[in-house]
């Protein structure tokens, strides 16, 4: 990773990570969805056993961590090869406008250039004018003939007993 401000997530910065999925969800104003825990991020970032499910760079100022790009792998069965979801992108509020969340989605694009993986996706809320600017400005376009769905809770329990 060129940026110097940006590195690959170790296990010490589990706390951090949490504290800013924490702060992102405030920000989406649904912080009580947010019901991850230390060891939930743990297990899916660095398992005892096994392979990583998730992976995370995070973004450094002053000796802390204070963005995160978190990510896994997804699969496009039209092009026959992975690519990275990108399943959050957060950095403190004062530190936005500095790069770092330029160079947290650059990271992850130098992932995917380098283990040949065609796409880089992720989601944003349809209110948060900011983000989508920033997005469009990388030059990032909307897939706007796409719906994301979710089934989760109650209704995922019952269909998977149907």
């Amino acid at each position: 990773m060129p940026d110097p401000r940006v590195r690959t997530a170790l296990p010490a910065d589990v706390p951090a990570i949490l504290g800013l999925v924490r702060d992102l969800a405030t920000y989406e104003k649904a912080p009580q969805a947010c019901v991850a825990t230390e060891a939930d991020f743990e297990q899916a970032l660095f398992p005892a056993h096994g392979h990583p499910t998730t992976f995370c760079h995070v973004a450094e100022a002053g000796g802390r961590v204070v963005g995160i790009a978190l990510y896994f792998l997804n699969f496009s069965t039209w092009t026959g090869r992975n690519g990275i979801w990108l399943e959050d992108l957060y950095v403190e509020p004062q530190h936005r406008g500095s790069g770092l969340g330029k160079a947290l989605l650059l990271s992850l694009a130098e992932v995917c250039a380098e283990r040949g993986y065609p796409r880089l996706e992720w989601t944003v809320l349809d209110w948060n004018q900011p983000s989508i600017d920033f997005y469009r400005s990388l030059g990032a376009e909307p897939l706007e003939e796409w719906t994301t769905y979710r089934l989760d809770g109650a209704d995922l329990e019952s269909s998977g007993r149907q």
